[in-house]
């Protein structure tokens, strides 16, 4: 199973950004990093598990939440086996634990369900 870590997280005041970090290891069977997709996942107290963004890391096609576009970039750095969400213009509403979650098939979407492999989360939080 592919190890997730994610990193990046902070307390941060809204209007600020923060670049989280996701390191991906563990591949078998013959697939690579360039296999997956890398979805990021956010959960705040009291929520269900949402999705903000996805990228598939053998074409570069990447999906965003109505709710995070024009302040969230996915990117991802194939040779260092990393996929990244740059956040900008944070909001108190951001406030979450983030997660990322690799996907075998590389299709990639926001549906939490089509995830393989998760890992433990980096914790965001923005004052006001």
């Amino acid at each position: 199973e592919v190890q997730l870590v994610e990193s990046g997280g902070g307390l941060v005041r809204a209007g600020e950004s923060l670049r989280l970090s996701c390191a991906a290891s563990g591949f078998t069977h013959g697939f690579t990093f360039e296999d997956y997709a890398i979805g990021w996942f956010r959960q705040a107290p009291g929520k269900e598990r949402e999705g903000v963004s996805c990228i598939s890391n053998d074409d570069g096609k990447t999906l965003y939440a109505d709710s995070v576009k024009g302040r969230f970039t996915i990117s991802s750095d194939n040779a260092k086996n990393t996929v990244f969400l740059q956040i900008n213009n944070l909001r108190p509403e951001d406030t979450a634990v983030y997660y990322c979650a690799a996907d075998r098939t590389g299709l990639g979407s926001l549906a939490y369900y089509d995830f393989d492999s998760w890992g433990q989360g980096t914790q965001v939080t923005v004052s006001a």
